[in-house]
């Protein structure tokens, strides 16, 4: 029994169901599933709804199957990702020690967030994603370049210029 063949009441109740789920905070995804029911049980053809939504005939089909054998749970998202290893709290308690540092240092946020929290990441991404949220470049540079030497400047500047000359003048 297809859903032309439902009562017009069913069809309604249905549809009024889809719309409060279409008005609530949903995801992206899940609010792309939900607008294509109401259109496919109120009888639009399927060409014209992928059309219209671009996504697949097969995709209506698949989610209009989801929704009448599951409601709307069968329209949701199955995954919401991993839990992380810090909480909120601990989150921001990091981000203010690496602002509060001058210069920062791949191997001492690795041994911070072992000795304060005992957290260790399996893949340094991790370790550059949170220099990235505490908006630091880890690679920052600094004011002045610690090897600076003035006088081995001088003999190089001076060198260069009697170069400069020599050449010139040949």
């Amino acid at each position: 029994m297809n859903n032309l063949q439902l009562p017009q009441k069913d069809r309604e109740k249905e549809i009024d169901c889809l719309e409060s789920f279409i008005k609530s905070d949903i995801d992206a995804i899940e609010l792309k599933r939900a607008i294509a029911d109401p259109m496919a049980i109120s009888g639009n053809i399927y060409h014209e709804i992928s059309k219209i939504l671009g996504v697949s005939k097969f995709f209506i089909g698949y989610w209009k199957k989801q929704f009448k054998t599951q409601g709307i749970a069968g329209l949701k998202l199955g995954h919401k990702g991993s839990k992380g290893y810090l909480t909120a709290r601990q989150n921001t308690e990091l981000i203010e020690w690496l602002k509060n540092k001058e210069y920062w240092n791949l191997d001492e946020l690795v041994t911070y967030l072992d000795r304060e929290f005992g957290v260790i990441y399996k893949s340094k991404q991790s370790y550059y994603e949170l220099f990235d949220r505490a908006k630091i470049s880890w690679k920052k540079t600094q004011k002045t370049n610690p090897k600076f030497d003035k006088e081995l400047v001088k003999k190089i500047r001076k060198k260069l210029t009697i170069f400069y000359l020599k050449t010139r003048l040949a």
